[in-house]
């Protein structure tokens, strides 16, 4: 009877059916070679352990442990004959230590996060934290560490640090933060766990201190005004974003101490448009102080809004930007003060590397001072506006 094709496997590719197919026998004799046995599949290759380490170098699994999880503080006490025996048995053996085990122990790892609660990566050198993450990469390797760049497990506009109640960072020794819309529900977690971070940029969690590296806008804002006002503008403007984020409360803090003494406080939250500076200018505006965003929009506005008006910057309207544009196509070159955007990466790094050396029980905050550039957007006012 013959074979059902359905149920019988055909023969090999390359096979031959009848007497010379793959059901012959194979003939072992002068010319004529056996059929190799097929080799096992290969294994993955297993990666050392310290027992291999100890066996290899010819010490104690002890002696093994002390060598691999030594810290500057904490070197191995072993003469220096046996400590090398081990180095050289984990570079023969390609050995790797654990990160996450070396974490549950309560060593450092010297590896550090970076955390962005926005969509940060990729970026760009026009970008508005690009210049941040260019300062922290600087200091992390000259500090000698390890940047873990972590970003969102989970889809939306929302970016949680604490995904199902487990601290994604805790694979590091500490993390940088940044992002202006920040979780705070997420901050009061870190301190409750107390895990060491510091913030880019000034930061409240009601009366718990953080620890952050912030840019001083209250003393540039401050500075800015008091340049407008020693070319004779009594009357000037501040438009402020929504919201009442620290950056934000801290540039209106700047604005009304400058502007004591000066003349009456004038605010405008918000979009800006055509009418907006039509209303300003009515009531006897002369200067705009326009605190920045992050895609630069409200310092494009404003340009739009005065060539719609045919009224000349800095003849007509004096302008000035409380930090500096990003990547605006703006042919003016704004009167304003520029954020230490790398340096403020840099001495966050520094922050809280000293927090995990010397304790973080105490939050710490350090201020920097932003420079004044002069650009070509300010001059003396045509007229005395409302005064």
């Amino acid at each position: 009877m013959p074979d059902d094709p359905a149920t019988t496997p055909p023969p090999a590719a390359g096979a031959a059916r009848g007497p010379s197919g793959p059901d012959r026998p194979r003939a072992e004799g002068r010319g004529l070679t056996p059929e190799a046995p097929a080799a096992p599949p290969r294994r993955p290759r297993r990666q050392p352990t310290q027992v291999d380490l100890a066996r290899h170098a010819g010490v104690s699994q002890a002696t093994v442990s002390q060598v691999v999880n030594e810290t500057p503080d904490r070197p191995a006490r072993l003469t220096p004959e046996t400590r090398q025996r081990v180095l050289d048995a984990i570079a023969d053996l390609g050995y790797r230590a654990n990160p996450a085990a070396r974490s549950l122990k309560g060593k450092q790892n010297r590896l550090l996060g970076l955390y962005a609660f926005e969509p940060v990566f990729p970026v760009d050198q026009r970008d508005f934290y690009f210049p941040f993450l260019l300062g922290v990469e600087e200091e992390v390797a000259r500090q000698g560490y390890d940047l873990i760049l972590f970003s969102s497990a989970v889809a939306g506009a929302r970016r949680p640090i604490f995904v199902e109640g487990v601290n994604r960072l805790r694979l590091a020794d500490g993390a940088v933060l940044l992002g202006r819309h920040m979780s705070r529900e997420d901050l009061a977690e870190l301190v409750a766990e107390d895990f060491p971070f510091v913030f880019i940029g000034r930061r409240e969690l009601g009366s718990t201190p953080l620890s952050y590296v912030g840019a001083d806008y209250a003393a540039a804002t401050r500075e800015l005004v008091g340049r407008f006002a020693e070319l004779g503008h009594r009357d000037i403007a501040f438009l402020r974003q929504p919201g009442d984020s620290e950056p934000t409360a801290d540039r209106e803090r700047g604005y009304h101490e400058g502007m004591a003494g000066v003349g009456e406080p004038i605010t405008h939250e918000g979009a800006f448009t055509t009418a907006d500076l039509r209303a300003l200018l009515d009531a006897g505006v002369t200067a705009l102080l326009a605190e920045p965003t992050e895609d630069d929009r409200i310092a494009a506005d404003v340009e739009a809004a005065a060539t719609e008006l045919g009224v000349s910057i800095p003849e007509d309207l004096s302008v000035g930007l409380l930090g500096d544009p990003t990547w605006s196509q703006s042919a003016n070159d704004w009167t304003r003060f520029a954020v230490p955007r790398p340096e403020m990466g840099r001495r966050a790094v520094r922050l809280l590397i000293e927090l995990l050396e010397n304790g973080h029980d105490t939050a710490r905050q350090d201020l920097v001072a932003c420079e004044y550039l002069a650009g070509e957007t300010l001059s003396r006012p045509r007229r005395s506006g409302r005064s």
